[in-house]
Protein backbone atom coordinates (compact mmCIF):
# COMPACT_ATOMS: atom_id res chain seq x y z
CA UNK A 1 0.00 0.00 0.00
CA UNK A 2 1.45 3.35 -0.94
CA UNK A 3 1.88 6.13 1.95
CA UNK A 4 -0.78 7.90 3.09
CA UNK A 5 1.25 10.08 5.32
CA UNK A 6 3.36 13.33 4.00
CA UNK A 7 5.60 14.80 7.00
CA UNK A 8 6.78 18.47 6.12
CA UNK A 9 9.25 20.06 7.29
CA UNK A 10 11.52 22.99 6.43
CA UNK A 11 14.89 22.04 6.88
CA UNK A 12 16.67 18.83 5.95
CA UNK A 13 18.27 18.55 9.86
CA UNK A 14 15.30 18.59 11.28
CA UNK A 15 14.47 15.30 8.99
CA UNK A 16 17.90 13.43 8.79
CA UNK A 17 17.19 11.16 11.88
CA UNK A 18 14.05 9.99 10.15
CA UNK A 19 15.40 9.26 6.90
CA UNK A 20 18.72 8.20 7.51
CA UNK A 21 19.49 5.43 5.09
CA UNK A 22 17.35 6.60 2.01
CA UNK A 23 18.14 9.16 -0.62
CA UNK A 24 16.23 12.19 -1.56
CA UNK A 25 14.60 12.82 -5.13
CA UNK A 26 17.34 13.61 -7.31
CA UNK A 27 14.79 15.86 -9.75
CA UNK A 28 13.58 17.66 -6.21
CA UNK A 29 16.88 18.22 -4.73
CA UNK A 30 17.89 20.28 -7.66
CA UNK A 31 15.04 22.74 -6.87
CA UNK A 32 16.10 22.68 -2.89
CA UNK A 33 13.31 20.12 -2.42
CA UNK A 34 14.43 16.84 0.06
CA UNK A 35 11.72 14.42 -0.53
CA UNK A 36 12.26 11.09 0.45
CA UNK A 37 10.01 7.97 0.19
CA UNK A 38 9.28 5.78 3.52
CA UNK A 39 7.65 2.53 3.49
CA UNK A 40 4.45 4.35 5.48
CA UNK A 41 5.43 7.75 4.64
CA UNK A 42 6.51 10.61 2.37
CA UNK A 43 9.18 13.06 4.57
CA UNK A 44 9.68 16.26 2.76
CA UNK A 45 11.93 19.20 3.85
CA UNK A 46 11.76 22.48 1.30
CA UNK A 47 12.94 25.22 3.80
CA UNK A 48 11.52 28.35 5.68
CA UNK A 49 8.77 30.43 5.27
CA UNK A 50 5.58 30.09 3.53
CA UNK A 51 6.33 29.78 -0.16
CA UNK A 52 8.97 27.32 0.14
CA UNK A 53 6.62 25.03 2.57
CA UNK A 54 3.95 25.11 -0.19
CA UNK A 55 6.24 23.80 -2.69
CA UNK A 56 7.39 20.68 -0.38
CA UNK A 57 3.27 20.44 0.48
CA UNK A 58 2.98 20.35 -3.64
CA UNK A 59 5.78 17.86 -3.96
CA UNK A 60 4.23 15.66 -1.20
CA UNK A 61 0.98 15.47 -2.94
CA UNK A 62 2.56 14.53 -6.21
CA UNK A 63 4.50 11.75 -4.76
CA UNK A 64 1.83 9.35 -2.73
CA UNK A 65 -1.81 9.71 -2.62
CA UNK A 66 -2.09 11.43 1.12
CA UNK A 67 -4.62 11.07 3.40
CA UNK A 68 -2.51 12.76 6.19
CA UNK A 69 0.01 15.89 6.37
CA UNK A 70 1.68 16.54 9.51
CA UNK A 71 3.65 19.77 10.06
CA UNK A 72 7.11 19.32 12.27
CA UNK A 73 10.45 20.72 13.25
CA UNK A 74 12.12 23.20 15.68
CA UNK A 75 9.80 25.55 17.17
CA UNK A 76 9.96 28.57 19.91
CA UNK A 77 8.48 28.34 23.15
CA UNK A 78 6.17 31.37 23.89
CA UNK A 79 5.98 30.33 27.54
CA UNK A 80 7.91 29.30 30.78
CA UNK A 81 5.60 26.45 30.98
CA UNK A 82 7.82 24.55 27.78
CA UNK A 83 11.13 23.61 28.41
CA UNK A 84 13.69 23.11 25.41
CA UNK A 85 13.54 19.52 24.60
CA UNK A 86 9.53 19.21 25.15
CA UNK A 87 8.07 17.56 21.98
CA UNK A 88 4.20 19.61 21.33
CA UNK A 89 1.19 18.51 18.88
CA UNK A 90 -0.80 21.56 18.67
CA UNK A 91 -4.32 21.45 18.86
CA UNK A 92 -4.71 25.00 16.84
CA UNK A 93 -2.75 26.43 14.61
CA UNK A 94 -3.54 30.47 14.05
CA UNK A 95 -1.86 32.50 11.38
CA UNK A 96 -0.27 35.66 12.68
CA UNK A 97 -0.36 37.72 9.72
CA UNK A 98 -4.25 36.86 8.98
CA UNK A 99 -5.66 36.28 12.01
CA UNK A 100 -6.75 32.38 10.68
CA UNK A 101 -7.46 29.33 13.14
CA UNK A 102 -7.18 25.99 11.90
CA UNK A 103 -7.89 23.05 13.83
CA UNK A 104 -5.63 20.40 14.11
CA UNK A 105 -6.30 16.44 14.91
CA UNK A 106 -5.44 15.32 17.96
CA UNK A 107 -6.34 14.05 21.73
CA UNK A 108 -3.04 15.64 23.36
CA UNK A 109 -3.32 18.47 25.94
CA UNK A 110 -4.59 21.56 24.30
CA UNK A 111 -1.58 24.09 22.31
CA UNK A 112 -2.07 26.63 20.49
CA UNK A 113 0.48 27.75 18.02
CA UNK A 114 1.23 30.79 16.14
CA UNK A 115 2.99 30.99 12.48
CA UNK A 116 4.87 34.14 11.47
CA UNK A 117 6.85 35.32 8.72
CA UNK A 118 10.36 35.75 10.61
CA UNK A 119 12.12 34.10 13.66
CA UNK A 120 10.45 35.34 16.72
CA UNK A 121 12.58 37.48 19.16
CA UNK A 122 11.67 37.63 22.96
CA UNK A 123 9.69 40.33 23.02
CA UNK A 124 7.47 38.81 20.18
CA UNK A 125 6.88 35.45 21.86
CA UNK A 126 5.89 37.18 24.72
CA UNK A 127 3.28 39.18 22.10
CA UNK A 128 2.14 36.01 20.94
CA UNK A 129 1.23 34.38 24.47
CA UNK A 130 -0.21 37.68 25.78
CA UNK A 131 -2.54 38.01 22.27
CA UNK A 132 -3.70 34.42 21.34
CA UNK A 133 -2.58 32.69 24.08
CA UNK A 134 0.60 30.89 22.52
CA UNK A 135 2.45 28.07 23.54
CA UNK A 136 4.60 27.57 20.79
CA UNK A 137 5.81 29.84 17.15
CA UNK A 138 7.32 28.52 14.25
CA UNK A 139 7.51 29.95 10.09
CA UNK A 140 4.99 27.08 8.17
CA UNK A 141 2.58 25.53 10.43
CA UNK A 142 -0.48 27.47 9.21
CA UNK A 143 0.18 27.47 5.11
CA UNK A 144 0.89 23.41 5.90
CA UNK A 145 -2.46 23.53 7.66
CA UNK A 146 -4.47 25.80 4.88
CA UNK A 147 -3.22 24.05 2.29
CA UNK A 148 -4.72 20.55 4.28
CA UNK A 149 -7.79 22.05 4.41
CA UNK A 150 -7.67 23.01 0.80
CA UNK A 151 -7.37 19.25 -0.23
CA UNK A 152 -9.34 17.71 2.64
CA UNK A 153 -6.30 16.65 4.32
CA UNK A 154 -6.20 15.26 7.76
CA UNK A 155 -4.02 17.54 9.43
CA UNK A 156 -1.47 17.50 12.98
CA UNK A 157 1.59 19.88 13.93
CA UNK A 158 4.36 18.46 16.24
CA UNK A 159 7.05 20.08 17.16
CA UNK A 160 9.70 20.24 19.72
CA UNK A 161 11.15 23.16 21.46
CA UNK A 162 14.49 24.37 20.56
CA UNK A 163 14.49 27.70 22.08
CA UNK A 164 12.98 29.06 25.50
CA UNK A 165 10.75 31.85 25.83
CA UNK A 166 13.20 34.48 26.79
CA UNK A 167 16.00 33.19 24.45
CA UNK A 168 16.96 34.88 21.34
CA UNK A 169 19.87 34.92 18.94
CA UNK A 170 19.33 38.00 16.79
CA UNK A 171 21.61 36.97 13.93
CA UNK A 172 19.70 33.97 12.78
CA UNK A 173 17.10 35.62 10.67
CA UNK A 174 19.49 36.98 8.41
CA UNK A 175 20.80 33.29 7.14
CA UNK A 176 17.77 32.25 5.53
CA UNK A 177 18.74 31.63 1.98
CA UNK A 178 16.65 32.63 -1.08
CA UNK A 179 15.66 29.20 -1.08
CA UNK A 180 14.21 29.00 2.40
CA UNK A 181 17.59 27.15 3.30
CA UNK A 182 19.82 27.77 6.62
CA UNK A 183 23.17 28.88 5.45
CA UNK A 184 25.07 26.75 8.22
CA UNK A 185 28.60 27.99 6.39
CA UNK A 186 27.74 31.81 6.58
CA UNK A 187 26.24 31.39 10.03
CA UNK A 188 29.03 29.77 11.37
CA UNK A 189 32.12 32.30 9.93
CA UNK A 190 29.83 35.23 11.39
CA UNK A 191 29.39 33.70 14.55
CA UNK A 192 33.37 32.73 14.80
CA UNK A 193 34.16 36.35 13.91
CA UNK A 194 31.90 37.31 17.04
CA UNK A 195 33.19 35.55 20.36
CA UNK A 196 30.10 37.40 22.44
CA UNK A 197 27.79 35.23 20.45
CA UNK A 198 29.44 31.71 21.15
CA UNK A 199 27.80 30.85 24.52
CA UNK A 200 24.95 31.58 22.60
CA UNK A 201 25.40 29.58 19.43
CA UNK A 202 26.44 26.85 21.42
CA UNK A 203 23.31 26.81 23.72
CA UNK A 204 21.10 26.59 20.50
CA UNK A 205 22.88 24.12 18.78
CA UNK A 206 22.89 21.75 21.77
CA UNK A 207 19.16 22.20 22.54
CA UNK A 208 18.66 21.75 18.96
CA UNK A 209 20.27 18.61 18.88
CA UNK A 210 18.54 17.42 21.88
CA UNK A 211 14.89 18.63 20.36
CA UNK A 212 15.43 16.71 17.49
CA UNK A 213 16.30 13.80 19.15
CA UNK A 214 12.77 13.70 20.92
CA UNK A 215 11.30 14.62 17.33
CA UNK A 216 12.29 11.59 15.78
CA UNK A 217 11.22 9.35 18.81
CA UNK A 218 7.71 11.34 18.55
CA UNK A 219 7.54 11.03 14.81
CA UNK A 220 8.51 7.35 14.53
CA UNK A 221 5.25 7.10 16.47
CA UNK A 222 3.10 9.15 14.76
CA UNK A 223 4.24 6.93 11.40
CA UNK A 224 3.27 3.23 13.68
CA UNK A 225 0.06 4.72 14.57
CA UNK A 226 -1.29 6.08 11.14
Amino acid sequence: MPPRLAIIAALPREIAALVRGTKPDAELLRRGIHLHRLPHAIVVAGGMGSQRVTQAFQAALAAAPITTVVSTGLAGACTATLAVGDVVEATIVIEARTGERFAARTSQTPHILVTTETIASIREKARLAETYAAAIVDMEAATVARLAAAHSLSFRAIKAVSDAHDFELESLTRFAGKNGHFRTGAFALHTALRPQSWPKAMQLGRASTGALTNLHKALLETIAST
